[in-house]
This record gives structure tokens, sequence and C-alpha cells, in this order.
């Protein structure tokens, strides 16, 4: 699976979903598009999950119709913490159906 990080994803999450294919939005160069331009760039480009940590996704963006899977990152993005959680992450990727959306909930604590 093809799997793009936007610009807040942790880097260090990579290592954790061994079995796929990771660039991040800088790489691709397109660290500067907007939500919607950069759903549209990452199907056209066959991404197949993009992991975000943009929790108003869905509400700034109609999602019905969508190929490409959402995985967002939700409470804190510290690296600190999120490495606590790698595994329900890559469980949520690995589960994760063409179009789906799931939310999984960082704890600050």
């Amino acid at each position: 699976m093809l799997v793009l990080f936007d610009h807040g994803t942790p880097k260090g999450l990579m290592r954790s979903l061994a079995g796929h294919a990771v660039v991040t939005a800088y790489d691709k160069g397109w660290e500067t598009l907007a939500n919607g331009a950069l759903l549209q760039a990452a199907e056209e480009a066959g991404v197949d999950l993009l992991l975000t940590t943009d929790r108003r996704l869905r509400y700034q963006q109609n999602l019905k119709g969508r190929t490409i899977a959402i995985v967002v990152l939700t409470g804190t993005t510290r690296w600190s913490r999120v490495r606590l959680h790698t595994e329900r992450i890559a469980a949520a990727v690995n589960d994760v159906v063409a179009g789906g959306y799931t939310e999984i909930e960082i704890p600050f604590e």
C-alpha cells in the first residue's frame, strides 16, 4: 500500500509501517496544497492512504466517492506520545478499506 504522510504526521511512524511504501507531502512537492487539492493529487498519483493530523478534514472536504483511505491522528502529535501507540496506528493502516475514514485518539498523557 502507498501511504502519504501530510506535513504534521510524525515521520517516526514510517518504521512502524513495514510492508508499506511511505512518502511525505514534502517528498512529492505537495506541501503547499490545500486539503482538497492534496486529496486529488494523491488519488491521481495512486496513493492508497493519507495519514494526517488534520482533525477538520472530514468537515472541510466532501469525502464521499473518494478512493483514498484516510487515517487521522487526533489528540496530541508529539512523538513521545505517538510512539506509544504505533501498534494501534499500524493496525488501523492495515485494516483500512478504500475510501474509508478512521480516527485514532492519541492521549495527551
